[in-house]
């Protein structure tokens, strides 16, 4: 019968101040034990929910920053692995451009004499081209050659020599392209380290909403150029995975900020720079 009694019921209440004062303090207090029973146990149920949603949170968050450790070690094992890996490509020296002037053969030129061959004719066979001529004639012919010919050397046959000066136009050198590096003795490194570079990029990656409808996912890895300033340039994709994915890995690489750059015999120069960027859906 106990068992089956409610203490806090309206019954048990009026069964217990049967025939008393209903208005001294015991009553009223009864009476309304049940609004605060039902406050008190509202106040406990959300605090109870409260408290396990700050645990899941903190949990969670803990959680999503192992991951991020976890990925950022694996990222920088992976670079390593392939820096080691990549062969070390060979630089082409540029070929000089050597203008040569072809030696020209000399052209002889050969004084021309006209050789008088002499025979006994009779008289009446020689003409006059043929006849000898006169002191007179030959003194005349002597002036006439003296104004025509200006070659001062002996009677035997000389030799001109002229040489013809081929002018060769010569081509303007192309301007040699600065030498990117693929290893030197001082390597790029970003302002804060490997995971600094993962932080940045997971803190500024946004996951294309085409490729999360399509689920799509992988690994995008990029490389780019490093300039003796430290600034990122020529961005290109080595091995994609989709067009939108591969576009917002490209769009990251360029807001990078300045790296200090890398150094070859203390000097500062440009070096290509692989960097693996890997999307995944939770």
């Amino acid at each position: 019968m106990a068992k089956d009694v409610d203490l806090s019921s309206k019954e048990w209440r009026d069964l217990i101040f049967e025939g008393k004062n209903k208005d001294f303090g015991a009553y009223k207090m009864r009476q309304a034990s049940d609004g605060r029973h039902n406050k008190a146990f509202i106040i406990v149920v959300i605090a109870l929910v409260v408290i396990s949603a700050i645990i899941f949170s903190v949990v969670k968050v803990q959680e999503e920053i192992a991951k991020r450790e976890l990925m950022a070690q694996a990222q920088q094992a992976e670079m390593a692995q392939m820096d080691m890996d990549e062969p070390e490509e060979e630089i082409e020296d540029v070929e000089e451009i050597e203008i040569e002037v072809p030696d020209t053969p000399p052209e002889e030129i050969l004084n021309q004499q006209k050789m008088t061959e002499i025979a006994i004719v009779p008289d009446d066979q020689v003409s006059e081209e043929d006849e000898v001529k006169s002191q007179t004639d030959l003194e005349q012919n002597t002036a006439i050659a003296g104004a025509l010919d200006f070659d001062d050397g002996t009677d035997d046959i000389s030799k001109i020599t002229e040489q013809k000066v081929e002018i060769i136009q010569e081509k303007p050198k192309e301007e040699k392209k600065e030498q990117v590096f693929r290893h030197v003795e001082q390597m790029p490194e970003f302002p804060g380290g490997q995971a600094a570079l993962m932080k940045y990029i997971n803190d500024n990656i946004r996951y294309p909403v085409m490729a999360i409808e399509n689920g799509v996912q992988g690994r995008v890895t990029v490389q780019f150029v490093v300039t003796k300033d430290g600034s990122v340039g020529n961005v290109t994709v080595v091995r994609g995975v989709d067009r939108n994915l591969d576009e917002e890995a490209i769009r990251v690489c360029k807001t990078l900020p300045k790296f200090i750059p890398g150094k070859q015999n203390g000097q500062p120069v440009n070096v290509w720079f692989t960097l693996p960027v890997t999307f995944r859906l939770e």
